[in-house]
C-alpha cells in the first residue's frame, strides 16, 4: 500500500504574490518562470520514495535578429509543466522520462494522473464508474521509482499559453509543435544537470506522432540522443486512420478492433478473444483488402462470402454491411453495433457504452468512453496543481482545448501523406540504440492495434534494428490504463523498458 507524506513547500522564481493568470494585459508584466518546488513522500511496502515537485511555466525565448545584428532573446511563450526528482539520486544515472499526451491539443493530465505519476485519478471502470467528486490516491506503480518525470504541456493546453502580443496559432502546427516541445526538453535538461542521464520520451495518440518526431529533432537540432523512445496508443501513419474517399486502408487496419469489441459485448458467442483476432487479422491481410481492390469487379459469390464473414466478425448485419458496399467506417460503427439495444458504443475504448438523443443517427453525438473519464480526470487536476502542488493560477486548465485542434497545420505534408514513420526510422538508424515500447489496446476505437503493427512493419530499418522494438497489447482501450488490470501490467512493462534501455 501506498501512502504520501507532504512537507512544506519551498518557493522558488516567484514573479508576484497574486495568482498567477490575473496580471494579463499589464504593460510592465514581463513573463517570467514561475516555478513552485514542494516535497513529497511516498510510500511504497517499506520503501520511502522521497521527491521533489517542480510545477509551473518556463518562458520560451527566440532568439532576434535585426539587420543582421543580435537584438536580444524576446519572449514567445509561457510552457506548464511538472517534474518530478527523486532526491538523494544521483542524476547521472538516474534516467529522466518527459512525457505528453496528444490530440492535437491536449494536455498532459491522462499519462500524469492515470498512469505515470506517482498520484492517479480513482475514475472508475467501463460499467462500474466512479460518482463525483471522485477520487485521487497514491500510485504505487509509479515509473517515478525507476525514472524522474517530466509532464509537458504543449502550448494553448493545460496552463500553457502565448505571451501577451504573440499568436497561439503559431504553435498549432507539426513543426512549431515540435520546436517548442523539444526546446522545454532541452532547457529541462540543461538547467537540472541532465545531459548524462538516460533519456527516455513517452507520448500517448498525437503524442505518438510528437514523440517520433522529436527522436529525430532533438538528434539533428540539438545531438541529444535518447535511449528509448514510449509510444502509447501509436498514430505515426495517418493515412492508416483516415476514411477518405479512395483510402481503403483504414477499412482492414479498424477490422480487427471491431471484431474485439463486437466479442466484449458478446456479439461473437462461443469464442475466445485470441480466436476472433485471429481470424480478424488473417481476413483483413488476405481476402478483406484483395476484395475491396477488386471494386465493382468482384464477383457475386466472392462479394457474398466478404458480406458473411464481415457479419461474422464485426456483429453487424449482412444488409448494413452489404448497403455500406462492405466499407465500415469507425463512426458509423460506434452507432450501429448495439443500435438494437438502444446505446452507442465508445470510440476512445469501446468496452464503454452510453446512451444517444435518438438512434437513428449516422453516428454518435458523443463518445461515451471520453464522457465517462473528462469529470474525474478534471477534478483532481484541478484540486493536485493547486492544493498538493500548491502552484496558483487562475486560467482555466486546458484539458483538450478543440480549438487548436481545429485549427492544427500540416503543411508540411500537403500533396502527401502525413507520416513520422520516416522520422523514427531515421533516428534508430542514426542511434542504433534507440529502443522502442509500443503499447496498444485491443478495445482503441481510435488508434486500432492493427494499424500500428501495419506501420511498423514497414519501417524502413536494417533487420538488425527490428529487436530494438518491442509491443505490448492490453484488454482495454486508447487509454488502456483505465482498466486497473491493465493498467497494473503496463506499469510493469514500463518499468522493465525503462531498466533495460538504460544502459546502466
Amino acid at each position: 500500500m501506498a501512502t504520501a507524506e507532504r512537507e512544506p513547500q519551498k518557493k522558488t522564481a516567484v514573479t508576484d504574490e497574486e495568482p498567477r493568470g490575473t496580471t494579463a494585459g499589464k504593460p510592465d508584466h514581463a513573463p517570467v518562470d514561475d516555478l513552485i518546488t514542494t516535497q513529497h513522500v511516498l510510500t511504497i511496502g517499506r520503501r520511502k520514495l522521497k521527491y521533489t515537485a517542480t510545477t509551473g511555466r518556463i518562458v520560451l525565448r527566440q532568439e532576434v535578429l535585426t539587420d543582421g545584428k543580435f537584438d536580444g532573446h524576446q519572449p514567445k511563450a509561457e510552457v506548464f509543466l511538472t517534474a518530478y526528482t527523486l532526491d538523494d539520486a544521483d542524476a547521472a544515472d538516474r534516467p529522466v522520462t518527459f512525457a505528453f499526451n496528444g490530440g492535437p491539443g491536449s494536455s498532459s493530465i491522462w499519462l500524469h494522473l492515470g498512469l505515470l505519476g506517482p498520484r492517479r485519478v480513482v475514475s472508475g471502470d467501463a460499467g462500474e464508474l466512479a460518482p463525483p467528486p471522485y477520487g485521487l490516491v497514491d500510485n504505487a506503480e509509479t515509473l517515478l521509482q525507476h525514472s524522474d518525470l517530466v509532464f509537458i504541456d504543449p502550448v494553448s493546453t493545460g496552463y500553457s499559453r502565448a505571451v501577451e502580443g504573440e499568436k497561439p496559432g503559431e504553435y498549432h502546427g507539426f513543426t512549431r509543435d515540435l520546436e517548442s516541445v523539444g526546446e522545454v526538453i532541452r532547457l529541462w535538461t540543461s538547467r537540472n544537470g541532465r545531459w548524462m542521464s538516460p533519456k527516455f520520451l513517452a507520448g500517448e495518440s498525437y503524442g505518438t506522432t510528437r514523440a517520433a518526431g522529436l527522436a529525430a529533432h532533438l538528434q539533428e537540432r540539438y545531438g541529444m540522443y535518447l535511449n528509448g523512445v514510449v509510444l502509447i496508443s501509436a498514430v505515426l501513419e495517418f493515412g492508416t486512420l483516415d476514411f477518405t474517399p479512395g483510402n481503403d486502408l483504414p477499412y482492414t487496419l479498424f477490422l480487427p478492433s471491431y471484431a474485439a469489441i463486437a466479442h466484449y459485448h458478446g456479439l461473437i458467442p462461443d469464442r475466445s478473444l485470441e480466436e476472433v483476432l485471429a481470424d480478424a487479422e488473417r481476413f483483413a491481410a488476405g481476402r478483406y483488402p484483395n476484395a475491396l481492390a477488386q471494386g465493382n469487379r468482384i464477383a457475386d459469390d466472392y462479394r457474398a462470402e466478404v458480406v458473411n464473414r464481415l457479419a461474422a466478425l464485426t456483429g453487424l448485419s449482412e444488409d448494413y454491411i452489404d448497403r455500406v458496399n462492405l466499407r465500415i467506417e469507425h463512426m458509423r460503427f460506434f452507432a450501429e453495433l448495439l443500435r438494437s439495444r438502444r446505446q452507442v458504443v465508445g470510440r476512445l475504448d469501446g468496452r464503454f457504452t452510453g446512451w444517444d438523443a435518438d438512434y437513428a443517427g449516422e453516428t454518435p453525438r458523443k463518445d461515451p468512453s471520453f464522457s465517462a473519464i473528462i469529470g474525474p480526470y478534471t477534478a483532481a487536476l484541478n484540486h493536485y496543481v493547486r492544493v498538493e502542488l500548491e502552484y496558483k493560477n487562475d486560467l482555466p486548465y486546458e484539458i483538450l482545448n478543440m480549438d487548436a485542434a481545429k485549427d492544427w497545420s500540416f503543411k508540411e505534408f500537403e500533396g502527401q501523406q502525413i507520416t513520422v514513420a520516416d522520422k523514427l526510422a531515421e533516428a534508430m538508424r542514426v542511434n542504433p540504440h534507440l529502443k522502442v515500447h509500443v503499447a496498444s489496446g485491443h478495445y482503441d476505437g481510435a488508434t486500432p492495434y492493427f494499424a500500428t503493427e501495419h506501420t511498423l512493419a514497414r519501417l524502413p530499418i536494417p533487420a538488425d534494428l527490428v529487436p530494438n522494438i518491442e509491443t505490448r497489447y492490453y484488454p482495454a482501450g486508447h487509454m488502456m490504463y483505465i482498466h486497473e488490470e491493465s493498467r497494473v501490467q503496463q506499469s510493469s512493462d514500463l518499468a522493465d523498458f525503462i531498466r533495460e534501455s538504460s544502459n546502466r
